[in-house]
């Protein structure tokens, strides 16, 4: 993470607080989020492998419930 304070949950997992310096990483095909922290923005620079020429599967959104806990 590049500046502010985020979030991160993995799948079943607890949410994880992320500021700047932080490094995360999420091996392929665990199921997780990440954005910002309910009241600050963050910045973050992503890295993805490509493979079979897809690199992100986007599933459904975070609800609120989900983002607050």
């Amino acid at each position: 993470m590049t500046a502010g304070c985020g979030r991160a949950q993995r799948w079943g997992g607890p949410i994880e607080e992320i500021r700047p310096g932080d490094v995360i990483l999420f091996p392929p095909g665990e199921k997780h989020w990440h954005g910002a922290a309910p009241t600050t923005a963050m910045t973050h620079i992503a890295i993805q492998e490509n493979l079979d020429g897809k690199v992100v599967d986007w599933l459904e959104k975070v609800s609120d419930e989900q983002y607050q806990t």
